[in-house]
């Protein structure tokens, strides 16, 4: 891990700008034993955490940007493999031996909230693919910002990463903030009767590199 990770004092400002670090706490999970460095986004206002483990160095770092979602992530939720892919990134990083797993907090539902999502999510179920719900609800398609990580990553000392990510528009936005993706590790998660359609339209129309669903002709 990188130098001068700690407790750092909490000082309030108003002024404050940008990504603060306020503390590192060991976080023992059942993948492995992470350090969790908490943030606080001062332009936004919310908290953020990256899950580091072992000594991650400054290039080539294994990392994995993941957005925050409660149902996937807490609930099990079938209509996205999100679960399934934050528990993926998780065992990758302790296989490799190090790397980063930055949790982004603010991202729900590719940013339109909760709420959002589930409205979004009544509407798929009424026939909308992900996009069109969205649409309907008058709502972006996807509205996240990775300026946040990318500050995250300067902040940890990381200079260039390996991106577990299938999203070309990850990759995209570290290269515009500064940090170098040396390549892109597909995480492909075998696709469910639930959610084939979901990700067939993340494939075809916001360009996710999911090379996989060629194979599952089975679902309609």
């Amino acid at each position: 891990m990188t130098e001068n990770i700690g407790v750092l004092g909490t000082k309030k400002s108003s002024q404050r700008k940008g990504v603060e670090r306020v503390v590192n706490a060991p976080l023992p999970t059942v993948y492995g034993a992470f350090q969790a460095v908490g943030y606080l986004d001062h332009d936004r206002g919310d908290e953020q955490v990256a899950l580091v483990y072992g000594d991650i160095g400054t290039e080539s770092v294994l990392t994995r940007l993941h957005s925050e979602c409660l149902t996937g992530d807490a609930f099990g939720s079938q209509h996205c493999e999100c679960g399934d892919q934050l528990a993926s990134a998780l065992r990758a990083v302790v296989a490799e031996g190090s790397g980063i797993v930055v949790y982004l907090r603010g991202h729900e539902g590719r940013g339109i909230g909760l709420l959002g999502k589930l409205r979004a999510m009544a509407l798929q179920a009424e026939g909308l693919d992900t996009v069109e719900a969205n649409l309907a609800l008058g709502l972006p398609v996807d509205a996240r910002d990775y300026g946040v990580a990318a500050e995250i990553l300067h902040d940890l000392g990381v200079r260039s990463v390996r991106l577990l990510s299938n999203n070309p528009r990850k990759r995209e936005a570290l290269l515009q903030h500064g940090i170098q993706v040396l390549e892109e590790v597909p995480l492909l998660i075998p696709p469910c009767e639930n959610n084939i359609t979901y990700l067939r339209t993340k494939r075809e129309r916001l360009d996710h590199r999911l090379p996989h669903l060629d194979a599952v002709a089975h679902w309609s």
